[in-house]
């Protein structure tokens, strides 16, 4: 079965504003904290802002305290005004594209213009927009509505941003072709334009539909009725525990497109959920190496193995020919981090990935104590190697256990562990396994560190902070929710694939200038297959190709193995 997810899916710049602005708040610790009226059409985004501690508003109170969100679909002006009053903190998260129609009603209301908007007369946004047009608003939801309107001497055409953009140009034409003297204002969102072309196109393409989405979301419902239009079974779902996968039968593609209001874990867990059943009843060899992607996924034995391979190509890139103890080492470094840093912080995992969290939930005993033993051994054969690679390595674990516990009192710092301090997880992580990787090998079998060491760290580092901003990339909807500021939420989606593609071109240049100058090995030509790996990863991350689950995870760390086997291959036949 293919699954196919449009790229379209997910919030809309919008709701995405507004839901980042009312968690921004909440790390900020602004409160009480409320929302007049729900902030979006999604009843899980609504319930973990319950959770977070914001309240919802349905009237204008005469004073108070604390710090109210205006909603993405806006209000009346009047009520912003008498919310200014009250002695709140007035955050308007109205969504641009909404304010931008309010401005056209609010110029051509003083002008003598009046409103007509085309949608829906009990949708927040609507109402809202109503507010702008004093007295001379008028909402229709269909062609008869518009033509039982009385004609206006002076009237402006707007349409509500979600609108179902067939029948607004339906009615467009009708207007052009009546009332010519009418301003018409295509006023619906470009990202609403292009959701509902896309599901037009998805849906000849599939046999099945999901639309997954609040079931009260105007621009979800106009999905749904889209979809249904090319005649395909299409359901309307809002989680996962509405999919019933017997109703797939013998399906062999299906599309999933959501709604503006739809946040990414939802989506998720969906496409994990589909992913999941159709190996669910196979038996064969699809399936089993589906099961043992996730198990080496899961059990971290797979990043294990990633690391154990990028220090191998480490130490033949570092002229070094003994490797076993180091690449043993990193293996099992790396693996008790992984288990026992998901143990303590899979706070976020519970939205990025909740099939890990379940997981780690029903078997922390045995993880927890997968964790100590392999972080021992590795302490214990860093000891065999020599008295500074241990006291490095142990140091290092320390501060790895240490990462996600508080070791500062609130009085003294906001940052009470390692972790609250913005970037850590990302730079931390990457110089953990530069360490492990590089300098550690050139300690115990050179006993120096000299500027191959450097150049190799330097390469090594660049490429897990690459690998570990590409994961962040894909959490950044989880990671905000739960606090957390990535190098992706500090620095933006946009900037930092523009940031993360010059350190690719950069590990390009270093590895071909140290294999030229001899600072490194000559299998240094060879490993810039990784950096371009990497980018092509990346561009398929960034169009969406290929959603956020196993496979995608699978591939990320899928070039430290090949990296391990090209190097080995190199000196097997060199």
């Amino acid at each position: 079965m293919k699954i196919i997810v449009a790229k379209t899916a997910g919030f809309c710049m919008g709701v995405k504003r507004a839901v980042e602005m009312v968690l921004d708040a909440t790390n900020r610790n602004e409160f009480p904290i409320y929302t007049y009226g729900p902030l979006i059409h999604n009843t899980q985004v609504l319930e973990l802002l319950e959770e977070r501690g914001v309240s919802i508003l349905n009237s204008v109170p005469t004073n108070g305290g604390g710090t109210i969100l205006i909603r993405a679909h806006g209000v009346p002006p009047k009520i912003k005004e008498s919310l200014n009053k009250g002695g709140f903190k007035l955050i308007d998260a109205t969504c641009p594209r909404v304010i931008k129609v309010q401005q056209i009603i609010s110029r051509h209301a003083r002008d003598g213009y009046a409103s007509i908007i085309v949608g829906d007369k009990d949708h927040p946004e609507v109402v809202g927009l109503l507010g702008y047009a004093g007295n001379m608003g008028y909402v229709v939801e269909n062609i008869e509505e518009l033509k039982q309107l009385k004609i206006f001497d002076k009237a402006i055409i707007v349409a509500q941003t979600t609108q179902n953009t067939l029948l607004f140009e339906e009615i467009t034409n009708i207007v052009k072709n009546n009332f010519p003297y009418y301003k018409v204002f295509n006023t619906i969102c470009d990202s609403t334009q292009r959701r509902q072309d896309e599901v037009k196109v998805l849906s000849k393409s599939v046999d099945t539909v999901v639309v997954v989405g609040g079931l009260n979301s105007g621009n979800t419902q106009r999905l749904f009725e889209i979809a249904k239009l090319e005649g395909k079974p299409v359901y309307h779902i809002e989680t996962e525990y509405d999919l019933n996968m017997e109703i797939f039968g013998k399906t062999k593609s299906i599309g999933i497109t959501a709604g503006a209001s739809t946040p990414n874990w939802i989506i998720n867990k969906i496409y994990k959920n589909i992913e999941l059943s159709i190996f669910k009843d196979k038996k064969n060899l699809r399936r089993l190496f589906f099961l043992l992607q996730q198990f080496v996924l899961r059990t971290n034995l797979y990043v294990a193995f990633g690391a154990g391979a990028l220090c191998y190509t480490c130490t033949k890139l570092s002229y070094i020919n003994s490797y076993f103890s180091n690449v043993l080492i990193a293996m099992l470094y790396v693996l008790s981090m992984h288990i026992l840093n998901n143990l303590i912080g899979r706070k976020s995992d519970k939205y990025n990935d909740p099939d890990r969290a379940n997981f780690y939930e029903k078997n922390k005993f045995i993880l927890t104590f997968s964790g100590f033993i392999s972080g021992s051994i590795g302490l214990f054969v860093a000891y065999r190697t020599g008295f500074t690679a241990f006291l490095i390595l142990l140091i290092m674990s320390v501060m790895g256990f240490l990462y996600n516990i508080k070791i500062i009192p609130l009085n003294f710092s906001y940052h009470q562990k390692i972790k609250d301090i913005p970037g850590s997880k990302t730079i931390l992580i990457a110089l953990a396994w530069g360490v492990v990787t590089s300098i550690l090998p050139s300690i115990a079998q050179l006993k120096i560190i000299n500027l191959t060491t450097f150049v190799v760290f330097m390469w090594s580092t660049i490429l897990v902070f690459i690998r570990t901003s590409l994961f962040d990339l894909m959490d950044m909807q989880g990671d905000r929710i739960v606090g957390k500021e990535t190098i992706p939420i500090l620095l933006g989606e946009k900037k930092t694939i523009r940031f993360l593609k010059t350190l690719l071109l950069g590990l390009i240049f270093i590895l071909l200038l140290s294999s030229i100058l001899k600072i490194t090995s000559n299998i240094g030509f060879l490993t810039i297959f990784s950096p371009i790996f990497t980018f092509i990863i990346l561009s398929i991350l960034e169009t969406g190709y290929i959603p956020p689950g196993i496979k995608m995870e699978f591939l990320i760390d899928l070039q430290f193995l090949l990296l391990g086997a090209i190097t080995f291959l190199f000196y097997f036949y060199g």
